[in-house]
């Protein structure tokens, strides 16, 4: 029985087919793994540069690129195009076997060779080659092979070599940036193959061995069912593919804490959930490894996403998967037992009842973030402390006579709290902080943070408390352009080093070029920071992936703007969307609720996100908070007008705090950026009136 591997740059593209043509691949292909002598199925390709690549056809329209082996029973898919785009790869292209690594490799050799005269011509004039310090032996034991060579001998500078990833051969291209950066040959080798691996010669004639020793490369599949399953989950492809950037992080040995960051769709936490794996893999006894993060709702999606990596359970029960207040609670709790937690509406009127008290001129609203954001943040414990603390990111300045004034009432609301046995979250945390340090043995061996920029600066205490200081203790991986709430956190300050140990993933999977370029116009201009007191960058992220624009849409009222976004649902559920791949975000619950009376009463079902999980067969509505975490082939933000967004309840006066007013209008800025880049596909932005003022221009 023939064997069909599928190439993993197909399963990418495979989800962006038309229904119909998905099912006709699904038919073709089930039969081809029928067949005792694939050849049967197959056509020759005239004027191929690889005698190697066969055609298949999927109708009268459209054609797959098939590698068929010298010998054996064993097939790669590569590509499914229209028939003369898919005829024109194949002329393009060739497949080869790294001799270094022995994996399959794909080129586009007539790119390569309509570049190399160019890029000879320019080296001409150039001082210096981009690899001039690395020897040609070394580029051949690192795999390089006759055609790629003359090319990178000629290479100038960094971005020559970035612009040619596509047609170079992976592994190939992989192991010149990294000479390029100024890796050593042998670091580069220990990125390969692993430290300690020997160089083995392979038999680069050998592809269908090739093929056996490429799971990153090439999906391998035993029969028909198989083949479905992989089909239908083509963007899980995560569960077997890491880029090598993403593979060095996920594996790597750190001397202490290591951070992964990087713009949306670039896979971090992919990576945080390959190293919760490979940390299990290393650790002795149940629960060593914690996998945390600041929501109940993404700790759950990362738990079934671990379940779906890691299929052994002796395996799994190593791994404590759990948001960060449920950490606090339950370290909190062992020690004073159930815990009474103060409510929201009654911690405003407490601070009301203290200006009252101690006479202040202050809101309620600047005491609860004075004592959040500088007490809290800080650990102050004392009068003087307070009284030399730095209050960053505090636009109102407050010298000693003012300090010393709304002291007694910071002071009073945490003694308040004791005596009546209440706490707030933050204060279970500072408390579990404090145990945490007491304690003699720690109960994890390392940790793991998703979505790291959204941690406050007591929780970041409390697990560094939670985890003995040492190599691979604490794994951070977060972005601070999707940060959605607001805490300003220092690395530094909260006793976390990552000096040396910080990676940035610079290429986006999971949206078009077109969906992210616009939604990066959101953020131009903005300096936010990187948590370590230096500035963050999008500087690089791409996706190499292109399809529609966003679509920009403004109605005269809110009811027209609630038609055209419906119609826009109908028209992706028209073009073989399943409902479950479409998401609707909005600013504020109560808009929610709207778009979800609108498709409901259009006969699309719907469901807020708020209220339960979305079942299959309908369309997610949620806040553009509760979107975090999330991606969809389609999605629509609707509500995005002047008076919705920012949304003037959170953001602060300018005349009262000038600084706090421009970090929640960045917040907001970060916010919608988070929104619009849960679209994998399609994007809609639409508002009635005049649109928000935070829409690019």
């Amino acid at each position: 029985m023939a064997r069909l591997g599928i190439d993993r740059d197909f399963l990418w593209e495979f989800g962006k087919l038309e229904r119909a043509i998905q099912e006709k691949v699904h038919a073709s292909f089930a039969k081809f793994e029928q067949a005792t002598h694939a050849g049967v199925h197959l056509e020759k390709i005239n004027n191929v540069r690889d005698a190697r690549l066969r055609s298949i056809r999927i109708d009268q329209s459209w054609r797959g690129i098939v590698l068929a082996p010298e010998s054996g029973d064993s097939y790669t898919l590569l590509k499914v195009l229209p028939h003369d785009d898919a005829y024109d790869w194949a002329c393009r292209r060739r497949v080869s076997v790294n001799r270094a690594t022995g994996v399959i490799e794909v080129r586009d050799v007539a790119a390569i060779e309509e570049r190399l005269p160019q890029l000879t011509e320019d080296a001409k004039t150039s001082a210096s080659r981009l690899l001039d310090g690395v020897g040609d032996a070394d580029l051949g034991r690192l795999g390089i092979d006759g055609q790629v060579l003359p090319f990178a001998r000629v290479l100038t500078d960094l971005d020559q070599l970035e612009s040619a990833r596509g047609i170079l051969p992976e592994p190939q291209y992989d192991v010149l940036v990294g000479l390029a950066i100024g890796m050593t040959p042998e670091q580069v080798w220990e990125e390969m193959a692993g430290a300690g691996t020997v160089a083995i010669e392979y038999d680069t004639s050998d592809v269908t061995a090739a093929v056996a020793r490429s799971p990153e490369r090439v999906v391998l599949v035993s029969g028909p069912d198989e083949l479905m399953e992989v089909f239908s989950y083509p963007f899980a492809l995560w569960r077997i593919y890491l880029h090598p950037t993403q593979h060095r992080m996920a594996h790597g040995c750190f001397r202490g804490s290591a951070r992964v960051t990087g713009g949306p769709g670039t896979g971090k936490t992919v990576v945080a959930l390959h190293r919760a794996r490979h940390l299990a893999e290393s650790s002795a006894g149940d629960r060593s490894v914690l996998v945390t993060t600041f929501t109940k709702t993404l700790a759950g999606s990362l738990e079934d996403s671990l379940r779906i990596l890691i299929d052994n359970e002796a395996l799994l029960r190593r791994v404590d998967v759990r948001h960060i207040d449920q950490i606090a609670y339950q370290v909190t709790a062992s020690r004073h037992g159930r815990l009474q937690v103060l409510p929201h509406s009654e911690e405003r009127d407490r601070w009301k009842r203290l200006i009252t008290q101690f006479g202040l001129s202050s809101t309620e609203a600047f005491l609860s973030q004075e004592w959040r954001h500088v007490v809290l943040a800080q650990g102050i414990m004392s009068r003087d402390e307070y009284l030399t603390a730095a209050r960053s990111g505090r636009g109102r300045p407050l010298g000693t006579r003012a300090r010393t004034e709304i002291w007694p009432a910071l002071a009073g609301f945490d003694a308040e709290l004791r005596a009546e046995g209440q706490w707030t979250y933050e204060t279970i945390c500072v408390e579990a902080t404090r145990l945490l340090e007491l304690a003699e043995s720690k109960q994890y061996r390392h940790i793991i943070v998703d979505e790291a920029q959204d941690l406050s600066p007591w929780q970041w205490r409390m697990l560094r408390a939670a985890v003995r200081p040492g190599p691979d203790d604490l794994f951070l991986v977060g972005d601070t352009h999707q940060r959605i709430y607001d805490h300003r956190v220092s690395f530094k300050q909260v006793g976390i080093d990552i000096t040396g140990r910080s990676e940035r993933l610079k290429i986006n999977y999971r949206t078009t070029a077109e969906i992210l370029g616009w939604s990066l116009g959101l953020l131009r201009g903005e300096r936010i920071d990187d948590m370590n007191e230096n500035l963050e960058t999008l500087a690089g992220c791409r996706s190499e992936v292109h399809g529609a624009p966003p679509i920009l849409l403004g109605a005269s009222t809110r009811s027209a703007e609630m038609v055209h976004f419906v119609t826009a649902v109908r028209n992706w559920l028209d073009d073989g969307v399943q409902p479950g791949q479409v998401g609707v975000a909005a600013r504020s619950s109560m808009l929610v609720d709207e778009a979800v009376a609108a498709l409901v009463a259009s006969g699309f079902p719907a469901v807020s996100l708020a209220k339960r999980a979305a079942r299959e067969g309908e369309v997610a509505v949620a806040t553009m908070h509760r979107m975090k975490g999330l991606e969809f082939r389609c999605v629509a933000v609707i509500g995005v007008g002047q008076h919705q967004v920012p949304a003037p309840a959170a953001v602060t006066s300018a005349t009262d705090d000038q600084r706090s007013h421009d970090l929640d209008i960045q917040r907001e800025r970060c916010l919608l950026f988070v929104a619009c880049t849960r679209a994998r596909e399609n994007l809609l932005v639409s508002w009635h009136g005049t649109p928000s003022p935070l829409l690019p221009t």
